[in-house]
């Protein structure tokens, strides 16, 4: 990489997770770890547009982070000394590796540093929050501000994940070939969170978070460096991109919210789409097919339809006819029922969408209501569209969405 090629902000991002695991690698403390190296990655964001970038970003990084670290280990060994705990910790000069023991100036410990994040003993909201910033280099104001919370709340939310890595005793390293499978597709799917919150964000007046979304896909084509012939994190990635392409044709000016089929195709990134296309027909003839594979074919169907009247939905119903049978979710068959409706008819969108009154996991979500309204008014029976809609807008958080399905029920007329 030429550090002259990028700016300073992205090489930061990029190196971030490279220079934790450096340091965790060679000294343990995790969490003492993170925390020097956001300093270091703060100093580097203020001298090196004034001073000039050094020789090695990296090896400067490194070096600065780790003596922020060595003499936080020193000042807490010194502490706990004067205080007579029976937990001391051991000296810094004693943390340093044998000879031998380090890893190659080059090495990239991303993927280590991934499945440290998404540690199963973490809620899916930690693990999130903590892969951001470990791996993705945001501060803490920065996520706080992505998903709409206090930064003290979720500063404590990152201490607190730090802190039961650190409990669960957890060594530096990948997991054992046994639990690798099940570790990666806890990384993918927080990718996937991190992308979708970026997409539709789940509350607040902005339709999408874009910068979210670009980062979740620039850690998935890291995750793709590191695993070139994993079929499910190509699949996830050309997904992302795939669904990203679309993001200015997705609401205008004003904010107002715009569906898949009244969007002005010509606005989205056709450089995304061939590239995603390319991806997930290369990895769809070598691969064993998985959900994110599955996903994104769907979503290429629809971004090669020059029009929304053209789609190619009989190709789309069998695609989400595999992916129930595969990963069964409320999600794909709420999917799956708008795309039986399309093909059949909206009545057997309707009857298939009835299989999920009685499910809790999306009995009460606002989704489920707004699908159930489209199918009704495809049907023509406007009243009860127009009442499903509005207990839609009512469930969700998000005011883009809840603006346009009040809207949708209020164009309604018997």
């Amino acid at each position: 990489m030429n550090a002259g090629d990028v700016s300073t902000e992205t090489l930061l991002r990029e190196l971030a997770p490279q220079v934790l695991g450096a340091l965790v690698r060679r000294y343990g403390h995790f969490d003492a770890s993170e925390d020097a190296v956001q300093e270091a990655l703060l100093a580097a964001s203020v001298q090196w547009p004034e001073q000039g970038m050094p020789d090695s970003p990296r090896g400067w990084l490194i070096t600065v982070a780790s003596r922020r670290l060595t003499d936080q280990l020193r000042s807490e060994e010194a502490r706990r000394k004067r205080e007579e705990t029976v937990f001391a910790l051991e000296p810094a000069e004693q943390a340093a590796p044998a000879p031998g023991d380090e890893q190659p100036p080059d090495s990239d410990d991303t993927l280590t540093l991934l499945f440290l994040c998404c540690h199963p003993e973490l809620s899916p909201p930690s693990q999130v929050a903590l892969t951001l910033r470990a791996v993705g280099g945001l501060t803490t104001a920065q996520i706080a501000t992505a998903f709409l919370v206090p930064e003290a709340t979720m500063a404590q939310r990152i201490s607190r994940a730090k802190q039961r890595i650190k409990q669960t005793g957890t060594r530096f390293e990948l997991p054992p070939d046994a639990e690798r499978t099940d570790r990666l597709r806890v990384v993918l799917h927080v990718l996937y969170l991190i992308f979708n919150e970026g997409y539709t964000a789940t509350s607040g007046p902005e339709l999408q978070r874009v910068e979210l979304a670009a980062e979740a896909i620039r850690l998935a084509r890291a995750v793709r460096q590191l695993l070139p012939d994993d079929g499910e994190v190509a699949g996830l990635l050309a997904l992302m991109l795939l669904t990203h392409a679309r993001r200015a044709a997705r609401a205008l000016p004003d904010g107002t919210l715009v569906p898949l089929a009244e969007q002005d195709r010509s606005t989205w990134d056709r450089r995304a789409i061939d590239e995603g296309v390319a991806l997930i027909t290369e990895t769809l003839a070598r691969a064993p097919v998985g959900p994110y594979q599955l996903q994104a074919a769907i979503a290429a169907v629809h971004a090669e339809a020059p029009k929304a009247d053209e789609t190619d939905w009989p190709q789309i119903l069998g695609l989400y006819q595999i992916l129930e049978r595969l990963a069964p979710n409320p999600m794909v068959t709420l999917n799956h029922a708008v795309a039986l409706a399309m093909v059949e008819g909206p009545q057997a969108g309707l009857d298939r969408l009835a299989t999920l009154d009685d499910d809790k996991r999306v009995a009460k979500h606002h989704r489920l209501d707004a699908v159930r309204a489209h199918l009704h008014e495809m049907a023509g029976d406007t009243a009860a569209a127009r009442a499903a809609y509005r207990a839609a807008a009512r469930r969700t958080t998000s005011l883009p969405e809840q603006r346009y399905l009040e809207s949708r029920a209020s164009r309604l007329i018997d």
